[in-house]
C-alpha cells in the first residue's frame, strides 16, 4: 500500500477536532486513506441504499448506532445528518469521532459551513502525487508517462488500461455525480462539453466559443463548468489581482485534476502521440501546476495559485502567493532551455518588482542564473522549498 502524504496531518487533526472531512474526486483514495489512518473505525458507505435510507429516515438512530469512531463514506448523500452530527458531537465531545468523505465538494462544503463550522478539519485529497509515487514501482522516468497514465490509484495499482478505466470513470461520473449535483437532461452534450474543455487546457475560459459549438447559452456553459469543479474533474486558475500599472485580463484559465483523463479525452494514447500533439505544452503546464498544488494540499494547506497576463499578451504561467512573497513561474515543455523562455519573467520582474523568478522545463539540468532559477521537471518540488 502506497503511503499518502496527507496521512500525518489527518491523524494530527483527529486529535484536535471531533470530525475530519476528506474531500476529493472519486477513486482518489479517500476511503483507503481514512482506513489507513484509523483501521479500527467502523465503516459505513452511504452509496449503499439500505444504509443511506437508514441515515435519511432515522438520523438519530443512525448516529446512535454508529458512534465512537466511524468512517462515513460519501456523506453528501445524507445532508440531513450534518445538523445532527453537530448536536451529537457537541454532547459527546469526543475528538476524532467521525471521518467524513465526499466526492462532491459543493454539496459537502454547503452542509459543513451551515452545520459543522468550527467542529471539522477539512482536507482535499487528489490522486497520487509524483512525490508519493517516488521510490515505488509506479514511478516513471519521464514526465510524458505521468501524463499518459494519469494518477488515479486504482488505475495504477490494478494496471487498468486507459480505455477501460476512463470509459467506466466517465460513465459512472456522469450517471451518478452529475445527476446528483444538477439535473442535466442532455448527458451526451455534457460529455461533449468535457471533451471540448480538454482541448482548451491552459486557455482562458471562453464561454461564447463553447456555447457556439454546443448550441448552448453562456449561463449553461458556466453552470456546467461549475459542475466539473464541484466534482473535482476540472478547476479554474484565477488571474492575479494586482495591476502593476498594466491592464490585465480578468478571465480564468481551465485545467484538469487528472492528466490521464485529459489525455484520454484528447485521444492521446502513447508518448509519440503526445510528442506531436498541439496540446503537449498545455498538458505539461497542467501537470506542473497539479503537482505543485498537491504538494501544498498534502500539507493541509490551500494553494494560493494564480496566473498573470496583460492586454499586450505578456504572461506568466503561475504565480504562487506565499505570505508576502510572490513566486513567478514560467512553465515550458522543451527539454533544452531557450533564451525566449525567460522573456516573460524578465518583463514581469520589471513591472512588478518581483525577484523570485523561476522556470520549470521538461529537461534534466538545474541552472541558477542571475535573475531566474531553472528547475528540471524532476526537481520541481524544490521550488516550494525556496526561501523557506
Amino acid at each position: 500500500m502506497i503511503p499518502r502524504s496527507l496521512s500525518d496531518k489527518v491523524a494530527e487533526m483527529l486529535m484536535k477536532y471531533p470530525i475530519v472531512s476528506l474531500l476529493g474526486p472519486r477513486q482518489a483514495g479517500k476511503t483507503t486513506l481514512a482506513k489507513m489512518v484509523r483501521p479500527d473505525y467502523q465503516y459505513v458507505n452511504l452509496e449503499n441504499l439500505s444504509i443511506r435510507s437508514f441515515a435519511l429516515e432515522d438520523p438519530v438512530g443512525f448516529l446512535a448506532t454508529y458512534q465512537g469512531g466511524v468512517i462515513i463514506d460519501e456523506a453528501q448523500y445524507a445532508p440531513n445528518l450534518f445538523s445532527y452530527l453537530q448536536v451529537f458531537t457537541d454532547e459527546r465531545n469526543i475528538k476524532g469521532e467521525y471521518i467524513l468523505t465526499g466526492s462532491q465538494n459543493f454539496l459537502m462544503m454547503e452542509q459543513i459551513t451551515q452545520s459543522l463550522a468550527g467542529r471539522v478539519a477539512i482536507f482535499q485529497l487528489l490522486p497520487f502525487s509524483i512525490d508519493e509515487l517516488d521510490g515505488t514501482q509506479y514511478a516513471e522516468d519521464k514526465w510524458e508517462k505521468y501524463i499518459i497514465k494519469g494518477s488515479y490509484p486504482r488505475k495504477l495499482v490494478d494496471d487498468i488500461d486507459a480505455q477501460t478505466f476512463y470509459d467506466n470513470y466517465l460513465r459512472t461520473y456522469i450517471e451518478r455525480d452529475v445527476r446528483l449535483v444538477k439535473n442535466i437532461l442532455d448527458l451526451g452534450a455534457f460529455q461533449r462539453f468535457i471533451q471540448l474543455l480538454a482541448g482548451r487546457i491552459g486557455q482562458q475560459f471562453n464561454q461564447n466559443s463553447l456555447g457556439v459549438e454546443l448550441g448552448l447559452n453562456n449561463k449553461t456553459i458556466n453552470s456546467w463548468l461549475s459542475v466539473l469543479e464541484t466534482s473535482f474533474i476540472a478547476f479554474r486558475l484565477q488571474p492575479y489581482f494586482q495591476n502593476f500599472n498594466k491592464r490585465i485580463v480578468s478571465t480564468p484559465k481551465v485545467y484538469f485534476y487528472d492528466l490521464g483523463l485529459a489525455a484520454y479525452l484528447l485521444g492521446i494514447r502513447t508518448e509519440d502521440e503526445l510528442d506531436t500533439h498541439y496540446a503537449k505544452g498545455s498538458l505539461f503546464e497542467n501537470l506542473v501546476i497539479n503537482e505543485l498544488q498537491k504538494n501544498v494540499m498534502n500539507k493541509g494547506q490551500q494553494p494560493r495559485f494564480y496566473f498573470w497576463r496583460d492586454q499586450s499578451q505578456h504572461e506568466v504561467d503561475l504565480l504562487i502567493q506565499d505570505g508576502v512573497n510572490l513566486k513567478a513561474i514560467e512553465i515550458k515543455s522543451g527539454k533544452t532551455i531557450q533564451k525566449d523562455f525567460f522573456k516573460n519573467l524578465d518583463f514581469f520582474g520589471k513591472v512588478s518588482g518581483a525577484t523570485d523568478l523561476n522556470l520549470i522545463y521538461g529537461g534534466d539540468e538545474f541552472q541558477k542564473r542571475t535573475k531566474v532559477t531553472a528547475y528540471p521537471f524532476h526537481n520541481l518540488h524544490n521550488i516550494l522549498l525556496k526561501n523557506q
